[in-house]
């Protein structure tokens, strides 16, 4: 059985802004609650990453390795998680211009635990989690954000 999350926030930022901190992996444990963030392979997790790049991700000690499978420039940055928990975990970082200036984001996934009877909590849990992300992400991402 899928589950699903939706989460929102909204930064000051332009979204070509908030494009670039997703796209470069170095820069979540500075907004995020992941601790520690690498590219499989030994990639560089400051530069921007492409489609089809692993990101590996460490949070205390759960590790998680995400697949990026789609970039839409300034509006979209889709994943898979590639390990953990999940039969199946598609997510997807939305951001839209806003009426207001700035940016807002949509952070949502579909998922599809491993464990019977799990889903429930795992989305209880993903949807904090998320917000945290989203919010996080909304903080650090301001036009006076260093660019790479």
């Amino acid at each position: 059985m899928a589950y699903s999350y939706v989460v929102t926030a909204h930064s000051p930022a332009k979204p070509a802004t908030v494009f670039t901190a997703l796209t470069h992996a170095g820069t979540w444990p500075l907004w995020s609650p992941i601790d520690a963030a690498e590219i499989e392979g030994g990639g560089d997790p400051d530069a921007e990453q492409r489609v089809g790049d692993t990101r590996i991700f460490r949070t205390g000690r759960a590790i998680s390795h995400e697949r990026i499978v789609e970039l839409v420039a300034d509006r979209r940055f889709g994943y898979e998680n590639a390990s953990g928990p999940f039969r199946s975990y598609r997510g997807s970082v939305e951001l839209a211009e806003a009426p207001r200036g700035g940016t807002d984001i949509t952070w949502s996934a579909t998922f599809d635990p491993k464990l019977p009877l799990s889903g429930p909590f795992w989305r209880w849990y993903l949807t904090r989690f998320m917000q945290r992300m989203a919010d996080g992400l909304a903080a650090y991402a301001t036009d006076d954000t260093p660019s790479y």
